[in-house]
Parts: C-alpha cells; sequence; structure tokens
C-alpha cells in the first residue's frame, strides 16, 4: 500500500511543477540533503523552534518557489526513508537511525560534507 501511495505523490509533484522534477540541480541536491540533517534534529528535539526556522529560512534563501518545493520533498524522501521504514511503534529505533544519519559524512560537522558524485 505504501508503493502506490508514494507513486501518487511523485506523479502529483511532477504534474504540479511540470519540467522541476526533472532539473534537479546540483545545488538543490546539496541543500536537500542538508535540510533532512536539520529535519532529523529537529524531529530528536535538538534543535528549538525558531533554530529549526532560522537553519531552514539559512538553506532555503536564493532559491525560487518552484526549487524549493523540489529541495523540501527530496529532503522529506530521505527523512522518510529513514523514519519510515521503521515500525512507528519503535520510536528507540527511529531515534538510532536519525542518531546514526546525523553523525554520517552527509550531517557531520555542521552538514557541510555533502558531494556529489555523477
Amino acid at each position: 500500500m505504501k508503493l502506490p501511495i508514494c507513486c501518487c505523490l511523485l506523479l502529483l509533484l511532477a504534474h504540479a511543477t511540470p519540467g522541476a522534477a526533472l532539473s534537479f540541480a546540483p545545488e538543490e541536491f546539496q541543500t536537500s540533503r542538508k535540510l533532512a540533517c536539520v529535519l532529523a534534529q529537529q524531529s530528536l528535539g535538538q534543535l528549538s523552534e525558531d533554530e529549526y526556522g532560522e537553519r531552514t529560512h539559512t538553506l532555503l534563501d536564493g532559491f525560487d518557489e518552484v526549487e524549493r518545493d523540489n529541495i523540501l520533498a527530496q529532503a522529506l524522501g530521505y527523512y522518510g526513508g529513514l523514519v519510515f521504514t521503521t515500525s512507528s511503534s519503535d520510536n528507540a529505533l527511529v531515534n538510532l537511525k536519525l542518531e546514526d544519519f546525523l553523525a554520517s559524512s552527509t550531517c557531520a560537522g555542521g552538514y557541510s560534507k555533502v558531494t556529489l558524485r555523477l
């Protein structure tokens, strides 16, 4: 049941922003990874509402509305892959996955080690 829902959401996103889903720039990709780190920190209670808002706005500053939507969608995809692949009743495992993600090279050092290889 999850797969059909994900497919529908992807089709909706592609329809809502024609061509944008196919043209994900490297800057948007890197920002989406950084934003996924911020989402993980927020979920673990490591950021206040003000800190979360400040980091999110700082990351998305300079992108237009369509780019911001793409970045947010991709960041939520990373985050969802970590959280929703685990039973929702096992909060300890979800937290462990989020902490492992934050300790990864993607988020280490204030999420500054994002690299792109094609």
